[in-house]
């Protein structure tokens, strides 16, 4: 295993001491300053990123004491925290070294020393000093990869939606993977938010990745993580999404747009809960709950070899259905109120509701974009608006032959008790007295209405 190499600061009053340690540590050595004059230290510590100084402790305002030591050492903790100290002197006692490893000091040489003794602890003192940059720089990852959640109020007091919430309720402090299952627009991330603030899980990381938005060919350096020189661009080692968010929780949104070689990969990982940074031999223990999210019928997806079945049972423990906007009846008009509340005050706008025909036209339209689609509408009606009331014309939302005939097709009556009961089971997971208590029915009137449509 090759020796890593780094830069080292050598501050002594005597020349010989630090010509003698120049050459000494050369070998493991990126480069080695010296410097004869600790008033310097502030600039060159500040200017440069030493992983190690060695430092006297003793200069000519005061040969014994060691405190001008105390007082420099102090002063490149508060500039460079990871940066390693070794104080060096010719007063050795047991006293110094005492005070000096309280202080913060990592070692204690006294002159003249060993020379193995020296190599071996500036060895030590360089291993230590990388441990703590990877330790900032993969804190500092974890940081920014890791949403901050806030518990944002979702609106719905449509059955659909009180399904959801009650399902959800069921799951506070359970640990099991979650599938998240609807169209676009549905906030499926935000019930994904509220999954993560009410597990015991809900104070380590939570960390969220589009896996539509993934280029394939970068799909295991952005989940797996690689190792320094994995590849062309790797100038040094970077955790991947898994091994950020172990402890924690890992969003995968999209998960249904994954290929069946990156399907295959990721199974491995999610069996196994361990994985190989991309360039590397060594395993890393993770321990992660998902919570996966698509708009795929991943049911169909399997049925046509498009998406693993295997794969499928170990992302859907739980499976929760989050409704489309047009089947959440009057939800559509609360949610219509409070986005139009939100972007009034943030446009200073005195707009106040809608007006008859507006109403009407939210009413009516399908919603193929959910909830996303009606909160950009309403965000532009408001811009647009030149009226104390929303008005037809301030929404772009007329409705087409096309959606009419649509609309028209979901009045027939056995399709909407069909698509209803299908809602409800995959929202209760098969659980037919459940699904029953939410129809309204006996669970022998829901078998006979299976057996009716085949389902």
């Amino acid at each position: 295993m090759a020796i890593r190499q780094g830069k080292i600061l050598v501050v002594d009053d005597n020349e010989d001491i630090l010509f003698t340690l120049k050459m000494l540590l050369r070998p493991m050595a990126e480069s080695i300053t010296t410097c004869n004059n600790p008033v310097e230290i502030n600039r060159l510590v500040s200017r440069n990123r030493y992983n190690v100084v060695l430092l006297d402790m003793n200069f000519t305002a005061d040969a014994v004491s060691g405190k001008e030591g105390f007082y420099w050492m102090e002063r490149i903790r508060e500039i460079s925290p990871e940066t390693v100290v070794i104080l060096i002197t010719a007063y050795s006692d047991t006293e110094k070294a005492v005070r000096a490893i309280k202080a913060g000091a990592t070692d204690f040489i006294p002159k003249p020393w060993q020379n193995e003794k020296m190599l071996a602890t500036v060895s030590s003192a360089l291993e230590l000093s990388f441990s703590r940059t990877e330790i900032k720089e993969l804190k500092e990852q974890k940081s920014a990869l890791t949403t901050s959640v806030t518990q944002e109020e979702i609106i719905g007091e449509s059955p659909a939606m009180q399904a959801v919430f009650q399902t959800v309720d069921k799951l506070q402090g359970a640990d099991a993977n979650i599938l998240l299952l609807g169209e676009n627009g549905t906030g499926k991330d935000l019930i994904a938010g509220m999954l993560y603030q009410q597990s015991n899980r809900a104070n380590e990381p939570y960390v969220t990745i589009d896996l539509g938005s993934i280029p394939n060919e970068l799909f295991e350096s952005e989940l797996f993580g690689y190792e320094k020189g994995a590849f062309t661009d790797a100038q040094k080692e970077k955790p991947g999404r898994f091994e950020i968010a172990s402890g924690g929780t890992l969003f995968l949104n999209e998960i249904g747009n994954l290929s069946p070689t990156l399907q295959a990969k990721l199974l491995t990982v999610i069996e196994q809960q361990r994985l190989c940074r991309l360039g590397s031999t060594r395993e890393r223990r993770i321990d992660v709950r998902l919570i996966s999210a698509t708009n795929t019928d991943l049911y169909q997806a399997v049925r046509t070899g498009d998406f693993r079945q295997d794969l499928l049972y170990r992302i859907n423990t739980i499976e929760i259905h989050i409704p489309p906007l047009r089947e959440r009846g009057n939800d559509i008009v609360l949610l219509a109120d409070y986005f139009l509340k939100v972007y009034s005050l943030k446009y200073q706008k005195e707009v106040t509701g809608f007006s008859r025909e507006a109403s009407q036209l939210l009413k009516q339209y399908c919603w193929p974009g959910n909830v996303r689609e009606l909160q950009h509408a309403i965000e532009r009606a408001v811009i647009l608006s030149s009226q104390n009331k929303l008005q037809y014309d301030d929404f772009m939302l007329h409705i087409t032959d096309t959606s009419r005939e649509k609309q028209k097709k979901n009045y027939n009556l056995e399709e909407l008790e069909k698509s209803t009961i299908q809602a409800v089971l995959r929202q209760c997971t098969g659980n037919m007295t459940q699904a029953a208590e939410l129809l309204g029915i006996t669970r022998t009137s829901l078998y006979r209405r299976l057996e009716k449509y085949g389902l």
